[in-house]
């Protein structure tokens, strides 16, 4: 697998110092013309959840108000409307295990996980620790966005990270509804420095929640790293092993919270690419094995790490929800602000939107297809889908790569991880599920009046 990569290594050296001509660069290199839509293929895999292959989008076109850059920030206190939000987030989970409240919803969710994972028809139990890993890429220690001893942003502070709003909601419904005690939680990427103007806002609504990051001050609990090792299925040789964090080890569950966005080397970063930040070193850190290889590897059928991130025991193991954070969207990291998106019902405004789904690959699909019509670069690169492809089908992945992040040698395959499809098109959005087939995706579509 090694070789694999050698040929075109120029792309990982592209999107470290970034920019459009990277990207620019890395399309070129693959076709010259914009690819079709995505070949329509049958679901893959197998779809996960109390309603299998259920992704849940929740569109709100008042939650916020916020004009661009000029007009403040995004994340200041009343930009983003935290009772509508607060609504958004319940309706989500409300829809994803069918129940008509928020506490019962919550209830369904964690007794499919502790039935799936073979710890009995049981909710959550007090004590039991929650891990929530955001995206907050862009405040990525290196990137230098966010001074490291004062610890306010100085660059990119409007750029597309995990609001404190929609933590804000999370929380108060962990809290509140399910009866999560707040030094139970940690929220935690291992990469950012939680700015200021974000801590602050979290820390006033929830002082006792932990807060966990790369500098570990003021307030903010320093990233460890634990016993627990993550194999990847590339076997690479001569590289330091890897660790999951220690807050990942001791949690019971994990939320994934991502963020709607597409990437100029990967094409998304959605679910999957998240826990690049959920390791205790950068992605392309000298003498460990480097995360770009698969990731922006231009070529489909190879092995992409994402699945080994999705598949392991403490990371996508442990997941009990997936959300993606759509109120703002971009291009990492060409755009240091949002992006508006002109098709209906968008109509040039922001996407004002929550996805959530219990199967992480049925999520990052359907978003996948919304950043697929919004633009006609990142998710249209080859590469784009190629992941989720390798995800559904991870115990007969199209690459031949026998995924098991769990041992040292290959010993367990990876089940399927989830259903890839796309929508029939980008007017109905309508997948195999809603146009009454038995497998695939079902999309179901809510707005906040």
């Amino acid at each position: 697998m090694e070789n694999l990569f050698d040929r075109r290594r120029f792309l990982q050296q592209a999107a470290m110092v970034g920019g459009l001509t990277a990207s620019r660069k890395a399309w070129s290199a693959e076709t010259e013309t914009p690819p079709t839509r995505p070949e329509a293929h049958p679901p893959l895999g197998k779809g996960q959840g109390i309603f299998p292959g259920r992704v849940v989008w929740v569109h709100d076109p008042k939650v916020t108000d916020w004009q661009g850059p000029g007009d403040g920030h995004w994340w200041e206190p009343g930009r983003i409307k935290q009772d509508r939000l607060q609504q958004m987030l319940a309706r989500a989970v409300m829809e994803l295990a069918g129940q008509s409240h928020p506490d019962k919803a919550w209830d369904k969710l964690f007794r499919h996980f502790n039935r799936t994972h073979g710890q009995g028809d049981v909710g959550y139990r007090s004590g039991e620790k929650i891990l929530i890993k955001p995206n907050w890429v862009g405040m990525i220690w290196r990137d230098r966005n966010v001074d490291p001893q004062s610890y306010r942003l100085v660059r990119r502070q409007d750029y597309m990270n995990t609001s404190p709003q929609i933590l804000i909601a999370l929380l108060t419904q962990l809290i509140k509804q399910v009866g999560v005690r707040p030094a139970d939680i940690t929220v935690c990427d291992t990469l950012a420095l939680l700015a200021d103007e974000f801590y602050q806002i979290l820390r006033e609504a929830f002082p006792e929640v932990r807060y966990e990051d790369f500098g570990g001050k003021p307030g903010r609990m320093k990233v460890k790293a634990s016993d627990v090792p993550l194999y990847w299925s590339c076997r690479p040789t001569g590289a330091a092993q890897d660790y999951v964090p220690a807050s990942f080890a001791e949690a019971a569950y994990v939320i994934n919270l991502a963020n709607l966005k597409g990437h100029t080397g990967a094409g998304v970063t959605l679910c999957g690419k998240n826990h690049f930040g959920s390791l205790v070193r950068w992605p392309v850190q000298q003498g460990y094995y480097d995360m770009h290889r698969g990731s922006f590897h231009p070529q489909r059928k190879t092995y992409r790490e994402q699945v080994d991130l999705l598949g392991h025991a403490h990371l996508g193991g442990k997941t009990v929800l997936n959300l993606i954070d759509g109120i703002f969207t971009g291009k990492h990291h060409i755009d240091p602000a949002p992006r508006r998106w002109k098709m209906p019902p968008f109509n040039d405004f922001w996407p004002c939107s929550l996805l959530a789904s219990q199967d992480a690959v049925a999520l990052d699909s359907v978003a996948f297809d919304f950043i697929w019509d919004a633009w006609e670069d990142c998710a249209r690169m080859p590469r784009g889908e190629d992941y989720l492809h390798e995800a559904a089908l991870a115990d007969n992945p199209p690459s031949g790569v026998f995924y098991d992040p769990n041992h040292p040698t290959p010993t367990e395959r990876l089940p399927s991880l989830g259903v890839h499809e796309h929508w029939n098109n980008p007017e109905e959005r309508k997948y195999s599920r809603n146009l009454g087939r038995a497998e695939g995706i079902e999309l179901v579509a809510a707005r906040i009046e």
